[in-house]
């Protein structure tokens, strides 16, 4: 399995990049959240998804390893293939994507082109405790955090992933460490979860 290339990069279109590497052209299908982080530079490494079907076999590339993770994620629901995984990642950025999942934003996933009403159902439902564990600051797309601010992200996931060890439910520990966080920012890991165990 190859987990990334890195190397020249050769061609860049808002939906495919070349990147050669030791004289081998690499074509990738990719998103437009990668390519404008691709845009203007000589150089290159995305992260890799490999497609291999009978007729078929294509390369999915990223700008992080998150966006790989989410694109996984996606094309694990039944009715969701690359194509449509790509063009969902190409409709928001990742953060804004994750944060439309876990909030439940049917409304807004049906939005994007080829997404159903029942498949962005099947997707909040299959992916919304999935996504919470991928640790991503989301966005709503109207630009407003969801997620407490860079400085208690470190904080937040470390919370959060403890006490997802103590068996507690990914999303409404989310919920509840985020509300900490918000009341009171500069809390040390070890008194969030403290705070965290008498809410949940």
């Amino acid at each position: 399995m190859i987990e990334y290339i890195r190397g020249i990069l050769d061609e860049l279109t808002p939906t495919q990049a070349t990147i050669e590497a030791h004289g081998v052209g690499y074509l990738l299908n990719i998103s437009l959240n990668t390519y404008t982080a691709l845009q203007g530079k000589s150089e290159a490494r995305l992260f890799v998804y490999e497609s291999i079907r009978e007729d078929a076999w294509t390369l999915f590339g990223f700008a992080t390893k998150q966006e790989r993770e989410l694109f996984l994620m996606l094309i694990s629901v039944s009715g969701v293939g690359g194509n449509t995984a790509r063009t969902m990642l190409s409709s928001f950025t990742t953060a804004e994507l994750a944060g439309l999942i876990m909030d439940g934003n049917e409304r807004m996933l049906k939005t994007i082109k080829g997404l159903g009403a029942k498949t962005a159902q099947r997707i909040i439902v299959e992916l919304r405790d999935k996504v919470v564990s991928l640790g991503i600051q989301t966005v709503s797309p109207s630009g407003e955090s969801s997620t407490p601010a860079i400085a208690n992200t470190e904080i937040y996931n470390e919370a959060c992933e403890a006490l997802k060890m103590l068996g507690f439910p990914p999303a409404p520990v989310a919920k509840t460490v985020k509300a900490i966080l918000k009341d009171e920012p500069a809390a040390p890991v070890e008194k969030v979860i403290k705070l965290a165990l008498k809410m949940l």
